[in-house]
C-alpha cells in the first residue's frame, strides 16, 4: 500500500508539473507593438514634377462621374431641352412615342453639341493645368468654373438672381461676377423652366388649333361617340411632317443659347 501512494503521489506531481508549465508560460507578458509610423496624404502631388497622382486622379473622376447626373441637370442645358421635347411629345397626343430613354438621348447629346465649346474652355482653364502640375486642387476649381459661370449668368434672369437673392437675406451683388454660385444655379434652373413653359405653349397652339377643328367637325356631323383624339392624331402627325418639326424645334433650341 506504501509503495502504491508513493507511485501515485509521483504520478500526481508530475501531472501538475506538466500542466503549471503552459499556463506559466501564458501568464508571460505580450510584446509591446511595434510604432506603425505615419501615413502622409497629399491631394496635390504624389507624382512626377508635381503631377497629381495616378491614385488621386482616379478618385476625383469617379467623384465626378457621382456627382455628374447633378451638374447635368442643374448646370447645362439639358432640363430644357428635355422638357420641350416632352411637351411637344404630349402636344402630338401620343403618351409613350418616341420613349423616354429615346427623348433623355437626343436631349443628351443636343446637350453636348451646345456645351461643347465651354466644355473645351473649362477642360484647357483648369483640368489640363492641374493634370500637368501647374495649379493646385483650389486653384484649378476656381479657374476651371468660370466658363461655366459665365454661360450661366448669359442665359439667367436677373428677376430670378433677385428673388433668390432676396430669400437669402443677402446684399444685391455689386456685379454679376459677385454672384454666389449657391444663387446663380437655382436662378438659372428657374430660367429654364421659364423659357421652356414659353417654348411648350408656341408649340402647343397649332396642335390645340387641329383638336378644336376636329371636335367641331364631329360634333356638327354627329359622331360625338368617336373619340377626337383619334381622328386628330394623323393630321398632327401630317401637320408635324410637312413643317419639319424636328428640325425647327432643334433649331430653335440651340439658338436660345446662340
Amino acid at each position: 500500500m506504501t509503495a502504491r501512494r508513493t507511485t501515485a503521489l509521483v504520478v500526481l506531481l508530475g501531472c501538475l508539473l506538466v500542466l503549471s508549465g503552459p499556463a506559466a508560460a501564458g501568464a508571460a507578458p505580450a510584446p509591446q507593438p511595434t510604432d506603425p509610423g505615419t501615413i502622409d496624404i497629399n491631394i496635390n502631388g504624389g507624382g512626377d514634377a508635381g503631377q497629381p497622382s495616378t491614385s488621386i486622379v482616379l478618385l476625383i473622376g469617379l467623384t465626378l462621374l457621382s456627382v455628374a447626373p447633378a451638374l447635368l441637370l442643374l448646370c447645362t442645358a439639358f432640363t430644357k431641352i428635355f422638357m420641350v421635347l416632352g411637351i411637344t411629345r404630349n402636344a402630338l397626343g401620343l403618351t409613350s412615342m418616341p420613349p423616354n430613354q429615346v427623348i433623355a438621348g437626343l436631349a443628351l447629346f443636343i446637350t453636348f453639341f451646345i456645351m461643347s465649346p465651354v466644355l473645351s474652355e473649362v477642360n484647357a482653364a483648369g483640368v489640363q493645368p492641374y493634370l500637368s502640375g501647374d495649379k493646385d486642387q483650389t486653384q484649378a476649381f476656381n479657374d476651371g468654373v468660370q466658363p461655366l459661370r459665365a454661360w450661366m449668368l448669359d442665359h439667367t434672369r436677373p428677376d430670378e438672381i433677385a428673388l433668390f437673392t432676396k430669400v437669402a437675406n443677402e446684399e444685391r451683388p455689386a456685379n454679376p461676377d459677385a454672384v454666389p454660385l449657391t444663387t446663380l444655379v437655382p436662378a438659372f434652373i428657374l430660367s429654364e423652366l421659364r423659357a421652356a413653359f414659353i417654348i411648350g405653349f408656341v408649340i402647343f397652339i397649332p396642335f390645340l388649333i387641329i383638336d378644336i377643328v376636329v371636335s367641331a367637325s364631329l360634333m356638327s356631323l354627329g359622331m360625338m361617340m368617336l373619340p377626337p383624339v383619334t381622328v386628330a392624331l394623323p393630321f398632327k402627325l401630317l401637320l408635324f411632317v410637312l413643317v419639319d418639326g424636328w428640325s425647327l424645334i432643334i433649331t430653335a433650341l440651340v439658338g436660345s443659347y446662340g
